[in-house]
């Protein structure tokens, strides 16, 4: 039986990975745009795109608490799109899927062709809801 922890509004189990789409029994596709739907993660995707970095390095770069980056970092991981190597005492994280960018930038494009904006649900103000303009 999993352990629950609760960050922000995702449930998290003690892997870090976001199940409450699998849990729920939404399909894999949900359960991964649910795992990029955190501006922060999506950061920290943006910045492995460039390169690995360990923890020290994006939560400089990126201006996070190292407690914030490890624990999307976890997320990321338990959903296999990041994983790290060890180097000494060091880990340094990559991304494990480089399509994942190609994911984004389409994304950028559909958005950017429609003249959609998300903002925020009403009903929750969690989940992303478009407005086409």
């Amino acid at each position: 039986m999993p352990v629950w922890r609760y960050h922000r509004i995702m449930a998290m189990d003690n892997a870090g990975c976001v199940t409450g789409a699998i849990v729920a029994g939404a399909s894999p596709a949900a359960a991964l745009f649910r795992a990029l739907s955190d501006e922060t993660r999506l950061r920290i995707v943006a910045r492995l795109a460039a390169g690995e970095a360990r923890v020290v390095d994006l939560t400089g770069e990126l201006g996070l608490a190292q407690s914030t980056v490890s624990k999307h970092l976890a997320c990321l991981r338990g959903c296999g799109l990041v994983d790290y190597r060890a180097e000494g005492r060091q880990s340094f994280y990559a991304l494990t899927r480089p399509e994942l960018m190609d994911l984004l930038r389409a994304a950028d494009g559909v958005l950017a062709a429609t003249g959609a904006t998300a903002a925020p649900c009403p009903a929750s103000r969690t989940a992303p809801q478009v407005a086409v303009a």
